[in-house]
């Protein structure tokens, strides 16, 4: 039983750490022998309609490495940029008493910035969808 109390002269010991090795050795052999025991208990019926792709209950059409429109990936990556950008609006909300005059004029900057950024996405036409 001594093995696992922490000695208080020797706080790095291997000793010490004989729980967690215990533990994940444990684990390891829990997940090595459920999957043994699933493969060889498991049903193995193969039929044709198990083998074939599954595409959300969509009919597969055509191969999926075709070209694909930029405008999606633009409204995607636009959407995560402005996304991100409020995610900083949170501190300064909950401090905003502590922060002073000096905090509203650096919110004020960054919101200057991101309204600019918005109006230049805007005039670039990146959120037109017609060509």
């Amino acid at each position: 039983m001594q093995f696992f109390i922490l000695q208080a002269n020797n706080i790095n010991s291997a000793a010490n750490y004989l729980p967690i090795g215990l533990q994940l050795i444990f684990a390891i052999g829990l997940i090595v022998l459920i999957m043994l025991i699933t493969h060889y208990v498991g049903p193995k019926r193969q039929t044709a309609d198990k083998l074939t792709n599954f595409e959300s209950g969509i009919e597969i059409k055509g191969n999926a490495r075709q070209p694909m429109a930029i405008k999606y990936f633009l409204v995607a990556i636009l959407f995560v940029l402005f996304d991100v950008e409020v995610i900083f609006f949170y501190p300064y909300a909950v401090n905003f008493r502590e922060l002073g005059w000096n905090g509203f004029l650096a919110v004020a900057m960054f919101v200057g910035l991101f309204i600019s950024g918005f109006i230049y996405i805007i005039k670039k036409g990146a959120l037109d969808w017609e060509d």
